[in-house]
């Protein structure tokens, strides 16, 4: 038989659980909602025109080439509206990674990853090697962006 000691412990473990169950699932169903949203920006002009011109090419070229540097450099006008309407890139904001929060974090590995399969040489643990010193991001970040990669699959 449980003590009422015992009994006020187990309660208050219970409403934890369940806490933690609700704002868990209310992360969730954001990331449900960014996985639906996610690059719709890409479908309209400007960003439609010139991503359909230099997708192919930038499969093309390695990650962080000269090459693709120059690809990125011909996109600039799509890139700057693609970035200032996806809070999942660093460069939406004005310090950068520093200004995003867990949730454009997680979109932008998974962004990374996606971007990684799509480049004939492709790499997740390069691109977060090249990204990291790109937006001068902490290597703490860095290493736990590398210890979820075996999540994606």
């Amino acid at each position: 038989m449980l003590t009422d000691q015992q009994k006020a412990c187990n309660f208050d473990s219970m409403r934890h659980i369940e806490r933690v169950r609700n704002l868990l699932n209310s992360i969730i169903n954001n990331l449900l909602e960014r996985g639906e949203k996610h690059d719709q920006s890409k479908l309209q002009s400007p960003e439609v025109e010139l991503f359909t011109e230099f997708t192919p090419r930038l499969a093309e070229t390695t990650f962080g080439s000269p090459q693709y540097e120059e690809c990125k450099m011909s996109m600039r006008t799509a890139l700057d509206h693609h970035y200032a309407n996806n809070s999942h890139h660093p460069e939406h904001y004005k310090n950068g990674v520093d200004d995003m929060n867990i949730l454009d974090i997680v979109e932008m590995l998974i962004d990374w990853k996606a971007a990684s399969e799509r480049h004939n040489n492709g790499n997740l643990r390069k691109s977060i090697e090249i990204n990291a010193k790109r937006f001068d991001m902490n290597p703490q970040l860095a290493r736990i962006l590398e210890n979820s990669i075996s999540l994606l699959t």
